[in-house]
């Protein structure tokens, strides 16, 4: 088994490791009776996905797979194609029939799943004990709790099972585990990451992120699989960001009047100190308006979009659930329409206070979770801990703000204290820069894996962040992976979405007498599905990619099979009569294939 960040299995595989071997040992290594796994891969699951890898490099090259041969682990509440999706609710399961959208990034970067986590039932809950799939303990001692609803996420994560996993983050599902288990934890804004293919908990806040060894592998897995999804009517693409601002010039606000158990005191307070050397300023402020904002999540209305991605077991066989879930989720009775309506205007109303936060502070710095509670503890007293857990995470969805959950310290008994850095929404490339600084600083590794960022891991590079909106293009010839004229969309800052077709009536031309040898595309009556790429570039420069097209092509409207219409090639109808009809070989790849 190879235990290893994302950077450490592209080594192996550089090395000559071959990916069948090594992931049939990773997968061998997770066992069945492991409360963190409600699914592991089997023997066909994994040998489909290499399979598909395989034709994925093939195609394109190993370099342009930057997540080449990679195994994580995907929350059960999120769709991969071929496995089944519990949501941890047996009488709920399903076998997806797709992946995901997010999924479907991340496998079209090279990653593998190896399996799929346990969570809190309907991801309601943030200890991890809300599973008829087990408990998951915690890495460090097995008598307190993992952290939920990711549990089996942020376990797999420290145990070194996989180098990153997915989690969902709607009240703090993503951070608190995190926190608890001595890992990276990074919630990205709310419709940054498509909600296509995931069971909603709450659809209007609810949040993909990354459980990672490191913050670097954390910022590379979300920046390959955030983007706009025009399927979810929640996704958004990402805006142009502020200039980025150094660790020594923030002004850092961190909550006064805490209530923290005395170890954790103690440990926020050190960590404040030395964060206080380091930056412009750093300020104790009340935190009112943000503890009356978390209220809201649990104790108003907001309840009943729970119910939504229950209904089916909720109102049907209310039985099946576990008798906590079934609790919260009856809260929603208590609310009418009007008390919605109502709860929605007064977050507006808190959400403009809560934003003046940022005109005088860059970040605030939090305790992911106030103590750290034992599993009995919580068995007793389901609903109040429970609670208690979303002091500092609560009200960060309901505000539309990023944040990144880091591992800060040891306490005096060996377990873990973890920090959260908060910002306005949109920022996670400034999250990931200062919490790289923090992390080196800290030298801690993950969870009980030995693995310690290195020094030269921080991410300087966001892939496509802070770029601007973004713009999807079909390619069809030599700006296919691979081909000669590749590096133009690169140099736009431009990432490959998806190998895909044209609706099924487009005829392809090789043209005559262009270098590099190009193909034209033309729509109308007899023709077929042709095969192309769609790519992803910021707005901003997609004037000088268009530019940079010569006649007789163009960029013009395509349709692709799924009905989609987005920008694409084009070709002027008067270079077509000199041109040879390739439309047979179903793509310019092919057809440059039989030439050869």
């Amino acid at each position: 088994m190879l235990i290893g960040t994302i950077e450490d299995w592209k080594n192996a595989y550089t090395q000559g490791a071959m990916p069948a071997e090594l992931l049939e040992q990773q997968r061998l290594a997770c066992s069945a009776q492991d409360t963190a796994w409600i699914s592991i891969a089997s023997t066909e699951q994994l040998q489909t996905q290499l399979a598909q890898l395989a034709a994925l490099e093939l195609a394109v090259g190993r370099e342009q797979l930057p997540l080449y041969g990679v195994p994580f682990a995907v929350k059960d509440n999120i769709d991969v194609e071929g496995f089944r999706t519990t949501a941890a609710c047996e009488e709920f399961a399903y076998v997806a029939q797709e992946d995901a959208f997010a999924i479907q990034r991340l496998r079209n970067a090279g990653a593998i799943v190896l399996g799929k986590t346990n969570l809190d039932q309907f991801a309601t809950g943030l200890v991890g004990t809300r599973s008829p799939y087990g408990i998951v303990p915690n890495t460090f001692d097995a008598s307190l709790i993992s952290g939920g609803s990711s549990s089996g996420s942020a376990s797999v994560v420290a145990r070194g099972l996989v180098p990153f996993a997915l989690s969902t983050d709607t009240a703090g599902s993503g951070r608190v585990p995190a926190g608890f288990n001595q890992i990276v934890g990074l919630k990205p804004t709310p419709g940054a990451v498509s909600g296509t293919g995931l069971v909603p908990a709450c659809r209007t806040l609810d949040c993909i992120g990354v459980l990672a060894c490191t913050v670097a592998d954390s910022a590379s897995v979300l920046s390959v699989m955030e983007g706009h999804d025009a399927a979810d009517g929640y996704s958004r693409a990402r805006p142009m960001a502020p200039a980025h601002k150094p660790l020594a010039q923030l002004r850092v606000a961190t909550p006064a009047h805490r209530k923290l158990s005395g170890s954790y005191e103690t440990a926020f307070a050190e960590f404040s100190s030395r964060l206080k050397e380091q930056t412009a300023q750093l300020e104790e402020i009340p935190f009112g308006t943000l503890f009356e904002v978390a209220e809201l999540l649990y104790y108003g209305p907001w309840v009943a979009e729970r119910v939504v991605g229950a209904r089916r077991i909720y109102e049907d066989q209310p039985d099946r659930m576990l008798p906590v879930v079934r609790s919260v989720l009856d809260v929603a009775q208590r609310f009418s329409a009007a008390d919605t309506f109502a709860a929605q205007y007064r977050l507006q109303e808190l959400k403009q206070e809560a934003d003046r936060l940022w005109q005088q502070w860059d970040v605030l710095c939090v305790p992911t979770a106030p103590r750290h509670p034992r599993i009995d503890e919580v068995m007793a007293d389901p609903i109040a801990v429970n609670s208690e857990m979303g002091i500092y995470t609560n009200f960060v969805n309901l505000l539309g703000w990023s944040a990144i959950a880091i591992p800060a310290s040891r306490l005096p008994d060996g377990l873990p204290f973890g920090i959260t850095l908060i910002a306005p929404g949109w920022r996670e490339p400034d999250l990931v820069r200062w919490a790289a600084e923090l992390e080196q600083q800290a030298g801690l590794p993950a969870g009980v894996t030995g693995l310690k960022a290195g020094a030269s891991a921080a991410p300087c590079a966001w892939t496509v962040g802070a770029q601007g909106d973004m713009i999807q293009v079909a390619v069809v010839g030599a700006h296919l992976r691979g081909m000669p004229l590749n590096h133009e969309l690169l140099s736009c800052g431009a990432r490959f979405v998806e190998a895909t077709q044209t609706s099924a009536d487009y005829r392809l031309y090789a043209l005559q007498g262009t270098v590099p040898p190009k193909p034209g595309l033309s729509r109308g009556e007899g023709g077929a599905a042709i095969a192309v790429e769609v790519w992803e570039m910021p707005l901003a420069h997609f004037g000088r990619f268009v530019a940079g097209v010569p006649a007789p092509l163009g960029i013009g409207t395509v349709t692709l099979a799924s009905g989609k219409a987005c920008k694409g090639f084009i070709c002027e109808g008067h270079a077509l009569a000199q041109a040879t009809d390739i439309t047979a070989f179903g793509g310019w790849r092919a057809y440059c294939s039989s030439l050869r």
